[in-house]
């Protein structure tokens, strides 16, 4: 009897047995379906990607989140201090009114509720400047140009309240200018107050661009107005010269703001990818 011709045939084991070339290639040799191990791609039709939403951006959420309880739980742990200040905010104070100095703790939620307002007039520029100038940026993530906003916003604060000190420590003595720089932090932790519910119902409830413009012009109005009402009560009600508080406020918050204004428009133009 003839055998087979078998490629095992007259071997001792299979590794030393090379196979022939039919038994090692075939039609579904390279085929993903009979090799699971082999990268097989992507099988179908690719969708179209989600397009990007405020009220879907995580970080975004997750900050104005965590700015809410941490403000809410501060707020509630130290409403006597707050109480305080709106007091003394409305109240003429005399000279020999005794001053009650603030704690550690009452400074730290000063300079957070500063912090929080800071954070919201970025994410205001931020969706301004999706909305009206460009969305597409040299940046890698959206999160630097909010960032790059942020910095600038702070070193605006802190810059205006240097200046305030200056001038203020020249003309108005070092007691004015203390007095003057404690209602200021007060004025900007209420505007942060203010401009909180303009960022929720912008990326939460469809607010559209120009009603958070109309309410951020307002909420400034009302700023500006509660900063002239306390630098008249401050430096100037026993002035004779009234009409000097208009050259102060122009000199120290109107050109300054002007000028920051234009510094985050044309730091947006910059940065902006034109086609």
């Amino acid at each position: 009897m003839s055998s087979v011709n078998l490629p095992y045939k007259d071997t001792t084991t299979v590794v030393e047995t090379p196979l022939p070339q039919y038994y090692r290639e075939g039609y579904f040799s390279a085929d993903t379906l009979l090799h699971p191990e082999l990268p097989g791609g992507r099988y179908g039709v690719a969708g179209d990607p989600v397009p990007y939403t405020m009220y879907g951006d995580h970080i975004i959420t997750s900050l104005l989140l965590l700015s809410f309880v941490i403000a809410v739980i501060s707020i509630s742990n130290a409403r006597n201090f707050l109480m305080r200040q709106a007091k003394n905010f409305f109240y003429l104070s005399h000279g020999s009114t005794t001053e009650i100095m603030e704690t550690a703790t009452e400074m730290r939620l000063q300079f957070f509720l500063v912090l929080q307002c800071c954070i919201m007039v970025a994410l205001l520029f931020y969706f301004y400047t999706l909305n009206n100038i460009g969305e597409t940026f040299v940046l890698d993530s959206p999160y630097l140009l909010i960032a790059i906003f942020l910095a600038m916003i702070i070193a605006y604060f802190i810059g205006k309240a240097l200046l305030y000190a200056l001038v203020n420590g020249i003309f108005f003595g070092g007691k004015k200018s203390k007095q003057w720089i404690k209602s200021m932090l007060f004025i900007t932790s209420f505007e942060g107050v203010l401009l909180f519910p303009a960022v929720l119902m912008f990326m939460f409830l469809g607010m559209t661009t120009r009603d958070v413009v109309i309410y951020f012009i307002i909420a400034l109005f009302l700023v500006k107005m509660l900063t002239f009402y306390k630098c008249y009560v401050t430096f100037f009600r026993r002035n004779e010269f009234k009409l000097q508080i208009i050259l102060y406020l122009c000199t120290l918050e109107i050109v300054p703001l002007l000028a920051f204004w234009g510094a985050l428009v044309t730091t947006a133009n910059n940065l902006k990818i034109n086609f």
